[in-house]
């Protein structure tokens, strides 16, 4: 069972790498439904919280419980099915096959049917093929790409290339939505659609966002709760005006040009 509204709680993660400890006690508790950031300066351990919560990495340390259920170590795969979805620093897009294949492999984590279906020429699989293809240009649409469907991902320019990559995440039917510094190479122009986009998606999907961004002003923009890290180790916690005003936070990552500027 859920635990108050909360959708995903972290208790007292670590991660350690050799004698290296990357992030040491972190634990938050993320409300459903909500669009909440984590911020910190670059090698703080941020991604490496997105690695432990999504399977990519086994936490050394601590637990992951997401609706309720213990997920802690689960594969990526197994964390994708119970309903995590997420996006890359680096953009991770099939860059030979086209817009409408790649979020139809998103599409493909809740298929029924297997591939001898296929082979055996069954109904009940060509049907779910074309629901797939269906469900799958419904979220180009929502994302704005329904007229690249059929281009070749490498090409898009790198703005519909974060879209796309979040279109695939949806594709997996998520709840929670972790996105890995979407706003990254954005010109202003694209970082202010960026900040509507995300807010519609959540409204739209029903979903709890937990992003990652280096840009404040997304932050600030569309957090309503934020955590900082530094050096693997949670220094704050709270509403935006409350971090863009905590001296700590300040002084190890925001700087007083932010402040001057905000």
């Amino acid at each position: 069972m859920k635990r108050n509204g909360t959708i995903l709680e972290t208790e007292a993660l670590a991660m350690r790498f050799g004698g290296l400890l990357a992030v040491r006690d972190f634990s938050i508790k993320v409300p459903e439904g909500r669009i909440v950031g984590l911020i910190g300066p670059n090698g703080a351990g941020k991604t490496t919280c997105f690695n432990m919560i999504t399977g990519f990495y086994k936490p050394t340390e601590g637990r992951i419980i997401f609706n309720g259920q213990d997920i802690t170590g689960w594969a990526p795969h197994n964390v994708c099915a119970a309903g995590i979805a997420r996006t890359f620093q680096n953009i991770r897009l099939f860059h030979t096959a086209s817009v409408l294949e790649n979020v139809m492999v998103g599409a493909r984590v809740r298929q029924r049917t297997s591939w001898w279906h296929a082979l055996l020429n069954l109904p009940s699989y060509w049907k779910e093929e074309r629901e797939i293809r269906d469900k799958a240009m419904y979220l180009l649409e929502a994302v704005g790409l329904q007229g690249l469907a059929g281009e070749e991902s490498g090409g898009l320019p790198y703005g519909a290339q974060r879209r796309l990559e979040i279109a695939r995440a949806l594709a997996t039917d998520p709840s929670f939505l972790l996105l890995d510094e979407p706003a990254a190479g954005m010109n202003p122009n694209e970082t202010q659609e960026l900040m509507g986009f995300v807010k519609d998606i959540r409204s739209r999907f029903n979903l709890t966002v937990l992003l990652i961004e280096h840009d404040m002003k997304v932050v600030m923009g569309i957090c309503e709760h934020i955590w900082v890290l530094d050096y693997g180790v949670m220094i704050a916690e709270g509403r935006p005006e409350e971090i863009q005003s905590n001296p700590r936070v300040i002084e190890a990552y925001l700087g007083e040009e932010f402040i001057q500027d905000a």
